[in-house]
């Protein structure tokens, strides 16, 4: 079956969304499911899948293999179930609020240096041999939008040309196939326009600046509360909105100056705490008002020790229970932001660097099925209220099959629909069946030597195929 066929067989009421969750969850074996879990079962009978706010679109929620910030990232995040898309908020030089994941990445997530007038305006311009350095700062929003966002990545020093640098260095795991024809650089209000339209929730990160603050007059609560205004101008609900930031005197700001806009606020924390100053943190947030604390996912975890009881292996850190005691609402962050393999040295090459995410549990047995295990400890243990995630499918599978993280007005878990804007119920079983028989010619995949798991070959299966469905729906 070739693409156009597939197309021409789902009809106008299959989305994306569909399509990818049918590739996670039929094509994976069950041996990447923990069979302490009961989600084999629901692998096995479920059809349809709902929307969930456990879900957190990471950059957009379909990271893994698009550009991030763009509108078709942010498109396939909701379309793949996440419930909550996120905005990395920075700044122009006329002080325009656009997404980018940092105020100066625009050398690895653009096209900028392929601009010969653009790059010489970069605080550090691209020279053949040298790392570029390439901030929104350092340009007008007009500007910006010629540009064209790519896959993060870049051919590094060795790169002897532009073009090299710009398009080269793509993770074998990515892919650059959805970075044409040209993805454009979004605004903040682009991004809320859009999710408003998709009935998805806010949480934009205020980027922490590169420049010295103020700049071009702005200063930083200027900066805060011009990201706060632009969600009330165009009449966004105050409980759909979560602003965030690793700065805490941004939280604090909102709490104090946003009424019901900030009440939400969350507080992200990526230092490494022992438990006394674990509990100092949070005792601050409390006394500032912040309900919300965000910390990196390895921050909760640590493996069981022996004697103590976990079927997975796997225990709430001191920092988790510290945020427990202390009853902050959890929010974590990056699920499938990691190589496939979790593991150093499995494959091969891979570092305690890649593997940040996990650097924690290094002493577990650790395979592509471990993000079940920890989305486990993290939601039924520990709490957390969303995840944020690269690849939305992942998330949304656990928290379809395990029924949680839905709003207590939906229906949704309930009824085993799904909503994409409309109020049509998509029924994918056929749909999964029709994919299992795509013909080897439009499916390439990469061969694994003997070490590889189940769950990593089936993963890039799903990545291949999700490819083809990409490009059968229109996009």
């Amino acid at each position: 079956m070739n693409p156009s066929s597939l197309k021409d067989s789902l009809g106008k009421l299959v989305s994306l969304r569909n399509l990818i969750l049918t590739l996670d969850i039929t094509l994976i074996p069950r041996s990447l499911l923990s069979k302490s879990l009961a989600t084999e079962e629901c692998a096995a009978t479920k059809t349809s899948w709902a929307v969930t706010d456990m879900t957190i679109g990471h950059r957009g929620g379909a990271t893994m293999q698009m550009p991030e910030h763009t509108i078709e990232n942010y498109k396939a995040g909701a379309m793949m179930g996440a419930g909550v898309i996120e905005c990395d908020v920075t700044f122009t030089s006329d002080l325009e609020l656009v997404c980018r994941h940092s105020q100066c990445d625009l050398h690895t997530t653009t096209d900028v240096v392929l601009h010969d007038e653009l790059n010489a305006k970069c605080t550090i311009p691209w020279e053949a041999g040298n790392e570029p350095k390439c901030c929104t700062s350092d340009f007008t929003l007009e500007e910006l939008k010629g540009l064209c966002a790519k896959m993060d990545s870049s051919g590094g020093t060795s790169a002897t040309t532009a073009m090299e640098y710009v398009y080269g260095g793509t993770a074998d795991w990515r892919t650059d196939l959805y970075q044409y024809p040209c993805p454009e650089v979004v605004t903040h209000k682009e991004y809320i326009k859009l999710v408003q339209s998709l009935g998805r929730k806010f949480t934009p990160e205020l980027k922490t600046p590169s420049v010295d603050m103020p700049f071009n007059g702005m200063t930083q609560e200027d900066y805060a509360q011009k990201m706060i205004d632009e969600y009330i101008e165009l009449g966004v609900a105050p409980e759909d909105l979560y602003p965030q930031s690793f700065l805490p005197s941004d939280t604090y700001y909102w709490v104090a100056n946003s009424g019901e806009y900030g009440a939400q606020s969350v507080a992200l924390d990526e230092t490494d705490r022992n438990e006394t100053a674990a509990r100092a943190f949070h005792d601050e947030l409390i006394a500032n008002g912040v309900k919300i604390v965000a910390p990196a996912q390895q921050m909760l975890v640590r493996p069981a020790e022996e004697g103590e009881d976990s079927e997975l292996g796997i225990v709430p850190s001191v920092y988790a229970e510290s945020a427990i005691d202390h009853n902050l609402d959890i929010i974590t962050w990056t699920l499938e932001r990691s190589p496939p393999g979790l593991k150093v040295g499995d494959p091969p090459g891979l570092t305690i660097d890649d593997l940040w995410y996990w650097s924690s549990l290094q002493s577990l047995n650790l395979t592509d099925g471990s993000n079940f295990e920890l989305l486990h400890v993290l939601i039924h243990d520990i709490g957390v209220i969303g995840v944020f995630t690269d690849w939305a499918p992942t998330v949304t599978f656990y928290a379809n099959c395990m029924g949680v993280g839905f709003n207590a007005s939906s229906e949704a878990a309930k009824d085993d629909s799904i909503s994409d804007g409309s109020s049509a119920t998509v029924d994918i079983s056929n749909i999964a069946e029709d994919l299992k028989n795509v013909s080897s010619d439009s499916v390439e995949v990469k061969s694994t030597d003997s070490s590889s798991s189940g769950a990593a070959r089936a993963l890039r299966v799903a990545a291949r195929l999700a490819s083809i469905v990409v490009r059968a729906a229109g996009f």
